[in-house]
C-alpha cells in the first residue's frame, strides 16, 4: 500500500517515498492508494505460493497545458513481449535494484522510465506505492510506483527496437466518456479501454488507470457495451 513518509535506505542509495508537498489535485490520488486492496484493482494477482517475475512501472503524473497527465510509452512492434501495446514505463527488477519487497520496486521503475523514456528522475517525488499484481501472459509480478513529475524533463523513445514513442495523455481525455470503450481479446478476456493519443490504451495499463481514476473519485459515467477488439484501430 502507501509508503507515505517512509524513507528506504540501503548500501547504495536513499529512496524516498513522500506525500509531502504535492499539488491539491493529486491528493485524491494520494487517498485511493491509501485504501484500496488488492482485489479492488484487480483479478490477478501474484501466485499465493510465490514465483513470477519481479518488476515494476512507474505510474507518473505531471500538469501540462491541458491540466493534469500521465506519462505512457508504446512498445516496439517487433518486442515478444506484448508488441505495439501502449504501457506504463517499466521492467523487470535487477539484482542491483535491491530488495523486491522495499527499495527494488522504486528503483527499477525509476531506472526503467530513464533507460526508456530518458526521464530525469531528480524530477520525480515517489508518492506512493500499490498492491503487487499479476500478468499471467508474461508471469510477470509488477509493483506500480506511483510518481509526480514536478520537474518536467524531455523525454521521447530512447530505443527504437523496445519503445516507438513516448506521450502523455491528459486526464480530462481519460476521463471522457467518448474516449473510454470496453476491449475484447480473443481470449474471450473483456477489459476497460482509452482512446488517447491517437492510441488504444487496453490491458494491465488500462485497467490499473481505470481503477485509479474509480478510486480518485475522478471517473465519469460511461458506455461499457461500447466493444472493441483489443487491436482496434481508430
Amino acid at each position: 500500500m502507501t509508503c507515505a513518509g517512509k524513507t528506504y535506505d540501503d548500501s547504495t542509495a536513499e529512496v524516498t517515498v513522500t506525500t509531502d508537498g504535492l499539488p491539491d489535485w493529486l491528493l485524491p490520488v494520494v487517498h485511493a492508494v491509501r485504501i484500496v486492496e488488492p482485489e479492488q484493482l484487480s483479478r490477478f494477482l501474484p501466485p499465493k505460493g510465490g514465483g513470477g517475475r519481479q518488476s515494476a512501472v512507474l505510474i507518473l503524473f505531471g500538469e501540462g497545458e491541458r491540466g493534469p497527465e500521465l506519462l505512457l510509452m508504446e512498445r516496439a512492434s517487433s518486442l515478444r513481449s506484448h508488441p505495439g501495446q501502449p504501457s506504463f514505463p517499466g521492467g523487470s527488477i535487477d539484482p542491483e535494484d535491491g530488495d523486491p519487497a522495499t527499495t527494488g520496486p522504486l528503483r527499477a521503475a525509476l531506472r526503467e522510465a530513464q533507460e526508456e523514456t530518458g526521464l530525469d528522475p531528480s524530477g520525480v517525488q515517489l508518492f506512493g506505492v500499490l498492491p503487487k499484481l499479476y500478468i499471467p501472459v508474461s508471469s510477470f509480478v509488477v509493483t506500480p510506483v506511483l510518481g509526480w513529475w514536478h520537474t518536467p524533463s524531455p523525454v521521447g523513445a530512447v530505443d527504437l527496437a523496445e519503445t516507438a514513442r513516448v506521450f502523455t495523455a491528459p486526464v480530462a481525455d481519460l476521463t471522457d466518456p467518448a474516449n473510454r470503450l470496453t476491449t475484447v481479446h480473443p481470449s474471450g478476456y473483456h477489459g476497460p479501454g482509452f482512446l488517447v493519443a491517437s492510441a488504444l490504451v487496453w490491458g494491465f495499463t488500462a485497467g490499473v488507470i481505470d481503477r485509479i481514476l474509480h478510486f480518485a473519485g475522478w471517473e465519469r459515467p460511461w458506455d461499457p457495451s461500447r466493444q472493441v477488439p483489443f487491436d482496434w484501430r481508430a
